[in-house]
């Protein structure tokens, strides 16, 4: 091999590994790249199965009801067949044809319209079921993220907890080995460190297990790393009560399947008490009638070619089962009625309980950042004593690991009082316009 052969399969060697390392770096910087709330969210409802499986059941629903709705509308079918006669020509109640065609359409059965309208108003309820999921999508996806981001944020500190805690049992070992301390001291140092490694054990694993529970909702890879946004978004409302309330009584999927259910008995209860009116529809066929099946020995004249056009009443004179079901009807409707009822106040005082849960988490919340901020303030004090050399070593690290603690529970204060602004945003039907 020449000189200039091992040049060129240098410069293709570099160029090769430029390119991979240039491919190294991109995907890296696509796994590092933080996820924001608003793109986790879009990305769970676009990946979510159940979302998929309510808008499936929604077709579903749809297409039951259009299959009720098609006895009212025209039916034509048409079929051939050759049968042997010996007798009479007749077969299933009717003459054998070469060939028949059959038209049918109902125009007036209150039976059926009232189970045709009673679809529909269950198809109605299988759309908000769509709406139910989105909405739970959207609060699984924020509160998983959100406590992800408080883990990591708790990690940081715990872990900065863990070095204080050690720097404390350092301290008392070498008092105790001074005599300065009693050895009971150094067992109470040990368990304080222990206590920070247990907490920072159980908050790793769940940070893996809610990186994993991102990953399934938004269907990212497992091998990508999920990096969240540590910012504190809000989720606050300034609505008067009572417009809350209005509001979730507007914007209940409950209700609203409640009411959709109501109509739906209406329509069932006004059909079966129309059922005692006679029933009629148009029907019609025609066919053509074979000449091997001895026609011509039992009529005077035989035509092949056979139209016949009409309507069809069908007049109930005694049926016993009418009046057993518009009783069966009104009985339901009358449930129905208690039952939207019972709902309508069941919402309304969901509502307002949700609402004073947020308040009582705001003022749980602004007790905890207080209480942070004056641990932050006796840290500010405590070292500058420790730098006039008015305090120890120890002193300083143990309001270090108090002002830790402190902000640990800030941050569960913190996001307690987001989930529950996250839920009456829900129940007040507000969840979606945040996302949008």
């Amino acid at each position: 091999m020449n000189k200039t052969a091992i040049g060129k399969c240098g410069l293709g060697l570099v160029a090769a590994m430029l390119a991979m390392a240039l491919v190294a770096s991109t995907a890296r910087a696509q796994d590092e790249r933080k996820l924001s709330m608003r793109e986790a969210v879009a990305l769970a409802l676009q990946n979510s199965r159940d979302l998929a499986l309510a808008r499936v059941q929604y077709k579903v629903a749809i297409d039951a009801a259009g299959l009720d709705r098609a006895a009212f509308l025209p039916n034509l079918y048409t079929g051939s067949g050759a049968a042997y006669t010996s007798g009479f020509p007749s077969l299933n109640g009717g003459a054998p044809a070469v060939f028949q065609l059959n038209y049918n359409q109902a125009i007036f059965d209150p039976i059926l319209k009232a189970q045709q309208k009673s679809a529909e108003e269950h198809a109605k309820s299988m759309k908000l079921e769509i709406d139910r999921m989105r909405d739970d999508v959207i609060v699984r996806t924020a509160t998983s993220y959100l406590e992800l981001a408080k883990v990591r944020h708790s990690l940081e500190l715990l872990r900065s907890e863990q070095a204080s805690a050690e720097k404390v049992l350092e301290v008392t070992r070498e008092r105790v080995q001074a005599n300065q301390e009693l050895p009971m001291e150094v067992t109470r140092s040990e368990l304080t460190a222990a206590r920070v490694q247990e907490r920072i054990i159980k908050l790793e694993g769940r940070d893996e297990a809610l990186a994993q529970q991102i990953r399934d909702l938004t269907g990212t890879p497992d091998t990508q790393a999920v990096d969240v946004e540590t910012g504190e978004p809000s989720f606050s409302t300034d609505l008067p009560d009572a417009e809350l309330a209005n509001l979730a009584m507007q914007s209940d999927r409950g209700i609203q399947e409640a009411e959709n259910d109501r109509r739906a008995r209406q329509d069932i209860f006004r059909g079966a008490k129309l059922s005692y009116w006679p029933t009629f529809g148009v029907v019609g066929q025609y066919a053509i009638l074979s000449k091997f099946n001895n026609y011509n020995e039992f009529y005077k004249t035989f035509e092949r070619n056979n139209v016949s056009l009409g309507v069809q009443i069908n007049i109930p004179i005694f049926a016993s089962k009418t009046r057993a079901t518009v009783e069966l009807a009104k009985s339901q409707l009358q449930e129905s009625e208690l039952a939207l009822g019972n709902k309508r106040q069941a919402v309304r005082s969901d509502v307002q309980q949700r609402v004073r849960n947020v308040r009582e988490l705001d003022a749980t919340r602004e007790v905890a950042r207080l209480d942070l901020k004056l641990a932050q303030e006796t840290v500010e004090m405590t070292q500058a004593k420790f730098d006039q050399g008015r305090a120890t070593l120890r002193d300083l690290e143990q309001v270090r690991l108090d002002e830790s603690d402190r902000w640990v529970a800030f941050l569960d204060a913190d996001f307690a009082r987001q989930q529950g602004q996250l839920s009456l945003l829900q129940a007040t039907g507000q969840l979606a316009k945040v996302f949008q």
